[in-house]
């Protein structure tokens, strides 16, 4: 390799020589402003029509562009940092800057919060005007119950599917739900005999298993796919207990399972919440079965129903869970946690 120096290069700190064709400049600025009319594209561009320059006149509607060349010998401002999100703010700064929105569910787990979030008032109270739908219409008649019934099963199957993460999971939802359907209609023809449930459950367990037998997805997605299937349809299912349950155990339970949702949510530390939610279950079952002619038993029958229900909303607070989740599952499981108890304490007691 030739130790020679570049050529137009002066090693010794003299002017740069000049490129065949260009005029030197002593004055800096003449040399900037030479620079600035040669350095023009001599090739061919995607323009197909020749543009005319533009005039002072139409630059003088142009809006400000927010920037100005600093003066000779001005040294430019540094640019202002980007605002800081506020500590209360659900999300960042936009995401054209670049910034990814933060669930709250990913803002708990990097600041070590428990992974118990309660659904809090608002899910409370609509559980307990669907509770209460419940009651109402256990009183009119068994069909006036599918109402209210159907829609508890639907939000039950859409809230545990994405209670366990997995969304929108539609073929899921629709299996979970078709299920709940199918054991309603048995239901109705065999006159609410139990063992309807317990025969559509069968059938649905085995659906769950050949549609993930059917998927190219991996083996572990698989299994957990299928367990939550067959979760979502169990649940599903099972909400049909109010619809072979007496009416008068449906009344008193559906509302035992609305006083103790409610007083659930009351901001009390979690032990005295947990035992003022069974008692006030257990009055509004004695309140209800007086009502309904059932008497004590009915204290039973709602202590048996709240506790079903905190098992529920309990299971609807964990892992993080999003506002969907709460408006969803925080308000479906409880009631549909309860079922089994109305059922069996029903067929029992009355």
């Amino acid at each position: 390799m030739s130790n020679q120096p570049y050529e137009g290069y002066d090693p010794y700190g003299q002017q740069p020589q000049a490129w065949p064709g260009q005029q030197p400049y002593d004055d800096p600025y003449a040399a900037q402003q030479y620079t600035q009319n040669t350095q023009q594209w001599q090739g061919r561009t995607w323009e197909t029509q020749t543009q005319q320059p533009v005039t002072a006149a139409e630059t003088a509607y142009l809006p400000p562009q927010g920037y100005a060349a600093p003066a000779a010998g001005e040294v430019p401002a540094a640019p202002a940092p980007d605002p800081a999100p506020a500590p209360d703010s659900a999300y960042g700064p936009a995401t054209v800057g670049g910034n990814t929105r933060v669930t709250d569910a990913q803002r708990a787990r990097a600041e070590g919060r428990s992974p118990v979030i309660e659904p809090g008032v608002q899910p409370a109270a609509l559980t307990a005007l669907l509770g209460l739908l419940l009651a109402g219409a256990a009183a009119v008649g068994t069909y006036a119950l599918l109402v209210p019934l159907v829609a508890l099963q639907a939000v039950t199957a859409a809230g545990w599917f994405r209670l366990n993460g997995m969304w929108p999971a539609r073929q899921g939802i629709a299996l979970g739900f078709a299920g709940a359907l199918a054991a309603d209609a048995a239901l109705l023809v065999s006159d609410r005999s139990p063992s309807a449930i317990l025969g559509t459950l069968g059938v649905w367990v085995l659906l769950s298993l050949v549609l993930q037998l059917r998927s190219h997805a991996d083996p572990d997605e698989r299994m957990y796919g299928l367990m939550a299937t067959v979760a979502a349809a169990a649940l599903a299912i099972v909400a049909g207990g109010y619809l072979a349950a007496e009416a008068d155990a449906v009344t008193v339970g559906a509302i035992a399972v609305a006083v103790a949702v409610l007083a659930r949510a009351l901001p009390l530390p979690t032990p005295a919440s947990v035992v003022a939610a069974l008692l006030a279950a257990a009055g509004a079952g004695v309140a209800a079965g007086a009502m309904t002619g059932l008497g004590t038993p009915g204290a039973l029958l709602g202590a048996g129903a709240g506790a079903c229900a905190l098992i529920g909303h309990r299971v609807a607070s964990y892992d993080y869970p999003s506002r969907f989740v709460h408006f969803t599952a925080g308000v479906a499981l409880p009631l549909s946690a309860a079922a089994p108890a109305v059922y069996v304490l029903g067929r029992a007691l009355v």
